[in-house]
């Protein structure tokens, strides 16, 4: 029976996360709010919506609609002004070798990102072709941790769910995954990441003879 694979863009593939903290660090201190390290962990493969929801929360401070919607503009051009520099050199430890495994065994592919500059990232780092789908923020109505952009890539790669194996380094990416009934691998620790059947560095510690072809 067919498998395939499902993977988080930050954190798995490359690290963008540092430059959303920074970018929602800056947008936090206009509301005299200071974002820590540990909020950012709150933040990990969640919507930017929701992120910025968070924060007002954080700074308990509310917008009106308008503004709501101007800071997160605010925000993603901040980031996209600090990830402009990006190359093939910011992958992440062990990301050519797993491609290299994929693309050698024929593996479906597909990217599950709550990024909406997934697109621009992967074109960056020159990935882009690597995969057979892409489903990033723009293409579904509810982020993680609700299934949908899982679901929504296993349709793409018209796999059953049961037979995709998702990669994630968020708890919201992992709970997704589980409710979309895939299998889970974290890129993280065990006490971070509950759920995922095993738990790694970096995509380069994946033993490709435990994937059931």
């Amino acid at each position: 029976m067919k498998h395939g694979i499902i993977l988080d863009l930050d954190g798995v593939i490359c690290d963008t996360a540092h430059f959303h903290f920074l970018a929602w660090q800056r947008l936090a201190a206009e509301y005299d709010y200071n974002l820590t390290h540990a909020d950012n962990e709150q933040l990990k493969g969640v919507s930017r919506a929701d992120s910025l929801t968070f924060i007002l929360g954080l700074a308990n401070k509310t917008l009106s609609e308008e503004q709501f919607l101007s800071d997160l503009h605010r925000k993603n051009e901040w980031y996209l002004e600090l990830v402009k520099d990006m190359g093939p050199k910011d992958v992440l430890p062990g990301v050519p070798t797993f491609f290299a495994e994929v693309a050698a065994r024929k593996i479906p592919l597909a990217l599950g990102s709550a990024s909406k500059n997934a697109n621009m990232v992967l074109t960056r780092v020159g990935l882009i072709h690597a995969f057979d789908a892409i489903v990033d923020a723009s293409q579904v109505s509810q982020g993680k941790p609700h299934p949908e952009t899982f679901l929504k890539a296993a349709e793409l790669l018209n796999i059953a769910p049961e037979n995709c194996w998702v990669f994630e380094d968020s708890a919201a990416g992992v709970q997704a995954a589980l409710a979309g009934g895939m299998t889970a691998i974290g890129i993280g620790t065990a006490e971070d990441l509950p759920g995922a059947i095993s738990h790694l560095r970096n995509l380069g510690e994946f033993d490709f003879n435990t994937f059931p072809m």
